[in-house]
C-alpha cells in the first residue's frame, strides 16, 4: 500500500491567505498527496488566563496568538479550492464544535483529531457522527487514552497516527516499533505524525515499519516566528522526504532496511526503533495532563452554583492547573459548586456537590 504523505500547514501561514496559499503550492511540488489545514477559535483550545509559554521563539501568549490566527469559513474555503486546483487532498484538523461546523460546512469529511484533543470524548463523538474518517494523533497520550479514544469514535473508519508530542521530538524518543504493535492491539490503521528534525530518517524507518501515513510540519521559514517554524520542514526538505519515502516503497524490504542501517548506523536504527512499548515519552511526561484537555472553569463559579456548559469547558490547561479528565464531563453536568471557583481553574472533585 502506498503511503500517504501529509504535509502540515499548521500555523505557518500565520493567518495570510497568501502564505497559506504559496505552502500548498510548495506541499504539492514537493510531492505530497495532503495538505492539512487547522481551523482555529482560540475559546475552543484555551482560557484566555492560561498565560504565557516559553517556546523556541520565546515567551508566547498562546491565547493571543490563537486569537490572531482565526479566520473566517471563505479564508479555508479558498484553502481547499486551492488543493483541488493543485491535485492534493485537504484534510483539516478541529478543536471544538465550531471548528466542527466549519469543516462540515466546508465538506470536509475526512477529520483529524489533534493528540492535545485525543481525550476530548464530547468532541470524538461529534465529530464521529458527520464524518467519513477520521485520523487521531496519540502523543501525549497513554494506551488507555488511545483505547478510550477508540471506543468513543467507534462506528467511523480510523487511522491512528504515532506521535511523540514534543517540538522538536529526540529521535531516540520515536519507538516506531509501535506502529506494528499498535495496529495489531488495537485493529487500526497506523500511521506517524512525526516532530523530529531529521527530514528523512524517522520516516523512512515508519515507512519500513507498515506506517500508511507521514505527516510532518511544513514551513516557508524555519527561521520565523510562528509556532511551528523551528521544527517544520522546509520545502526542499519536504521533497527530499518524499523522494526518500517513494524509493523505498520500489525496493525489498530487506534491501530498504540493510540501506538504512548502513547509511545511518545500526545503533542509531535501533535507539529510534524503540521497544514498541506505549508510555509516555520522556519529553512527554511533564506536559500530560496540561497539553491534553481537562474540564476547566470558563468564569468566576459560585457556591452552589450548576455546572454545565455554560460555565465550564474541556480545554487546554498548559499554564494552570488541570482539572478532571474529559471522560467526567457527563457526571459535571448538572453537579453543584460546593466552594467559589476561579475562572481558568480546573475543576476537582473536591470541588463539586452532587444532589440525588
Amino acid at each position: 500500500m502506498a503511503v500517504e504523505i501529509i504535509a502540515e500547514l499548521g500555523t505557518a501561514h500565520g493567518g495570510d491567505l497568501g502564505a497559506a496559499t504559496t505552502l500548498i503550492e510548495a506541499a504539492a511540488a514537493a510531492g505530497a498527496d495532503c495538505c492539512k489545514v487547522q481551523i482555529i477559535f482560540a475559546d475552543e483550545i484555551l482560557h484566555p488566563a492560561s498565560g504565557s509559554v516559553t517556546l523556541t521563539q520565546g515567551t508566547v501568549d498562546l491565547y493571543k496568538r490563537f486569537r490572531h490566527l482565526e479566520r473566517d469559513l471563505e479564508f479555508y474555503n479558498q484553502l481547499r479550492r486551492r488543493c483541488q486546483q493543485q491535485g492534493c487532498s485537504f484534510l483539516a484538523s478541529i478543536f471544538g464544535p465550531r471548528s466542527l461546523a466549519v469543516a462540515q460546512q466546508l465538506g470536509v469529511r475526512r477529520i483529524k483529531i489533534a493528540s492535545p484533543e485525543l481525550n476530548h470524548i464530547p468532541l470524538l463523538r461529534e465529530a464521529a457522527r458527520g464524518a467519513e474518517h477520521l485520523i487521531l494523533s496519540s502523543g501525549v497520550s497513554r494506551l488507555s487514552d488511545i483505547e478510550r479514544a477508540l471506543h468513543y469514535a467507534s462506528g467511523v473508519p480510523l487511522t491512528l497516527l504515532h506521535c511523540v508530542t514534543a517540538y522538536p521530538a529526540p529521535e531516540e524518543e520515536s519507538n516506531l516499533r509501535l506502529i506494528p504493535h499498535l495496529r495489531a492491539l488495537l485493529g487500526v490503521a497506523v500511521g506517524l505524525s512525526d516532530h523530529t528534525a531529521h527530514p528523512t530518517l524517522v520516516p523512512a524507518l515508519a515507512t519500513l515499519c507498515g506506517a500508511i501515513a507521514i505527516e510532518k510540519h511544513l514551513t516557508l521559514d524555519s527561521q520565523g516566528t510562528e509556532l511551528d517554524d523551528p521544527f517544520a520542514l522546509s520545502p526542499l526538505q519536504l521533497s527530499e522526504m518524499c523522494r526518500s519515502i517513494r524509493k523505498l516503497a520500489e525496493r525489498p524490504a530487506a534491501e530498504a532496511w540493510a540501506s538504512l542501517k548502513e547509511q545511518y548506523g545500526e545503533q542509531r536504527v535501533e535507539r529510534i526503533l524503540g521497544d514498541g512499548i506505549k508510555r509516555l515519552a520522556a519529553s512527554e511526561e511533564p506536559h500530560y495532563g496540561h497539553t491534553n484537555r481537562s474540564i476547566m472553569a470558563l468564569r468566576d463559579i459560585a457556591v452552589d452554583e450548576a455546572l454545565g456548559a455554560h460555565n465550564c469547558a474541556i480545554l487546554r490547561s498548559e499554564g494552570r492547573l488541570p482539572g478532571l479528565a474529559p471522560h467526567h464531563w457527563d457526571s459535571i453536568c448538572g453537579a453543584f459548586a460546593q466552594q467559589p471557583i476561579a475562572a481558568g481553574c480546573g475543576l476537582q472533585w473536591s470541588d463539586l456537590l452532587v444532589r440525588q
